[in-house]
């Protein structure tokens, strides 16, 4: 059985292991329509419960452009058409894993996505979503703070 849709070219025992012994390069999209960014409550985890942006790992062998594009389609149900722009590297480290007693440490590699107001997306990774006000999301305490990291450390508001 597979946990995760990232691990299906993995078998489960050897994913574990990787994230055991590994970091994982991951992609979060940072959605974006207006002012307004678009979070998901996530259902695994690691941020399990908490807003999360969408994204997830980069697969052996894809390059960054089609691993964004299976994120957006798979996490936003979107075809993405024009690449997102770069906002920076960013670090994660989590205690815990898919796995009981693993912690996970995510090399991530940020990405503001202009969006449209998305409707009707995907509930495999997220239970719900919600269109957060910067200013609301830095303030919410369902937010992870790896997330407020974004709006802290570099200004990505709509205009830039």
């Amino acid at each position: 059985m597979m946990i995760l849709q990232e691990s299906s070219m993995v078998p489960d025992e050897m994913f574990k292991t990787v994230i055991e012994y590994a970091p994982l390069v991951s992609i979060d999209l940072i959605a974006m329509h207006k002012d307004k960014v678009l979070l998901g409550k996530r259902v695994n985890k690691p941020a399990f419960g908490y807003y999360f942006t969408t994204g997830g790992i980069v697969r052996k062998n894809e390059t960054l452009a089609n691993a964004m594009k299976r994120l957006a389609k798979l996490e936003l149900g979107i075809e993405l058409v024009d690449e997102p722009n770069f906002i920076g590297v960013f670090q994660h480290f989590y205690d815990d894993s898919i796995y009981e007693n693993v912690s996970t440490h995510y090399v991530n590699l940020g990405y503001k996505l202009k969006v449209p107001n998305l409707k009707n997306l995907p509930k495999e990774q997220h239970s719900e979503y919600r269109w957060f006000s910067v200013e609301e999301l830095l303030q919410s305490d369902e937010v992870h703070a790896y997330v407020k990291d974004y709006f802290k450390k570099i200004n990505i508001g709509e205009n830039k």
